[in-house]
C-alpha cells in the first residue's frame, strides 16, 4: 500500500474511533440526568436535540477547539448572545462549535487532497490549492451559518407566536390573574405550538421567584430572544407599571399591532414572489418553452427550405 492510502486508512480508523468516543459519552449514564428525568420526566424530553448533542460533540472536539477559540472576553461577545438567541444554553456550547469549526476547516480539506489522490483527478498546482481554499472556507463558515439558520428559526417561530400568547395573557389578566400568574398560565398553554416561546416565559418567572426585579427579568427576556416585538412588550409592561396605566389595554393595544405586523410581513413576503419567480423564468421556463414551440418549425426549416434555397442559388 502507498502511503496515501495509508494516511487515508489512518483518518477513516480516528473518525470512527472518535464517533465511537462520541456515542459512548452520550449514552453513559449520567447521574444528574437521571435525577432530572425522575423530578421533571418532561424536562429532559423536550429539550432541543441541539442541547443533548453539544455534550458528547464538545467532548470529542475539545482538544481541538482551543486552536480558535478566544481565551478571554467569550462570555461578552456577539458569538455568545448569538449561543443565547438560538436557544442554545449549554455550558459546553462553545467548545463544541469551535471545535466543530476547527475540525471542519482542517478535515475537510485533507478528505478532499485524499479524495482527489485516490480518484486520479487531474487537479494540480494553482487549481489543486483553489479547491483546498474553498474546502477550508466551507469549513470555517459552514458552522457560522447553521448558527445564524438556527437563531433565524427560533426569532420567526417567537414572533409567528407571540401575538397569541398576547391574547392569552390579556384574558388572564382580564380574568384577575397578576402578570407572572399569567405568564405562567400562557406558557403552559403555548408548550406545544411554541415551546421556545414557552421555555422563555418560564425563565422570566424562575428569575421572579428567585429574587430579581421584574424590569430587570423582562429585559433579560428581551435579550435572550433578540427579538424587536418581544423588545417593544417589554417597554411597554414597564411603561404601564410606571405610569399606572392598564396592563389589560396595553396588552391588547399591543397585540392588535403585533398582528397587524405580522399581516404586513405576509404581504411582503407574498408581494416578493412575483420577482423571486422572475428568474426561474427566464433561465428554466422560457428556453425549454421556447425549444418545444420552435423546435419543430426550425427542424421543417433545415429539412425544406435550405435545401430548396441552396438548389435555387
Amino acid at each position: 500500500m502507498n502511503p496515501i492510502q495509508l494516511l487515508f486508512l489512518a483518518l477513516v480508523f480516528v473518525v470512527v474511533v472518535a464517533g465511537c468516543l462520541g456515542a459512548a459519552a452520550m449514552l453513559r449514564p449520567n447521574v444528574a440526568r437521571r435525577r432530572l428525568m425522575t423530578l421533571n420526566p418532561g424536562a429532559v424530553q423536550h429539550a432541543p436535540v441541539t442541547n443533548r448533542l453539544l455534550g458528547w460533540v464538545a467532548a470529542v472536539t475539545r482538544p481541538i477547539s482551543k486552536l480558535s477559540m478566544p481565551e478571554e472576553g467569550f462570555e461578552k461577545s456577539s458569538i455568545r448572545l448569538r449561543f443565547v438567541h438560538a436557544g442554545i444554553r449549554n455550558a459546553t456550547a462553545a467548545a463544541a462549535f469551535f471545535g466543530i469549526k476547527t475540525s471542519l476547516t482542517l478535515g475537510l480539506p485533507l478528505l478532499g487532497f485524499v479524495a482527489l489522490t485516490l480518484s486520479g483527478s487531474p487537479l494540480k498546482g494553482n487549481s489543486l490549492l483553489f479547491m483546498m481554499l474553498i474546502l477550508a472556507a466551507v469549513g470555517y463558515y459552514g458552522p457560522n451559518m447553521v448558527l445564524s439558520h438556527l437563531v433565524k428559526v427560533r426569532q420567526r417561530e417567537i414572533f409567528e407566536s407571540f401575538p397569541d400568547s398576547l391574547d392569552l395573557m390579556t384574558v388572564c389578566v382580564e380574568a384577575g390573574l397578576g402578570t407572572e400568574a399569567a405568564m405562567m398560565r400562557v406558557a403552559d398553554d403555548l408548550q406545544f405550538k411554541s415551546p421556545a416561546l414557552a421555555d422563555e416565559m418560564r425563565l422570566v418567572n424562575l428569575e421572579l421567584r428567585a429574587g430579581a426585579d421584574r424590569e430587570r427579568a423582562l429585559r433579560n427576556l428581551a435579550i435572550r430572544t433578540g427579538v424587536e416585538e418581544v423588545d417593544g412588550f417589554v417597554t411597554m409592561i414597564s411603561q404601564a407599571e410606571r405610569f399606572g396605566t392598564s396592563i389589560a389595554a396595553s396588552l391588547r393595544i399591543h397585540a392588535e399591532m403585533l398582528r397587524t405586523r405580522r399581516r404586513q410581513r405576509a404581504e411582503e413576503a407574498a408581494a416578493k414572489i412575483a420577482l423571486k419567480l422572475l428568474f426561474p423564468l427566464i433561465f428554466c421556463i422560457f428556453p425549454s418553452l421556447m425549444v418545444v414551440l420552435m423546435g419543430p418549425a426550425m427542424i421543417q426549416i433545415y429539412r425544406v427550405l435550405l435545401p430548396t434555397m441552396s438548389g435555387g442559388g
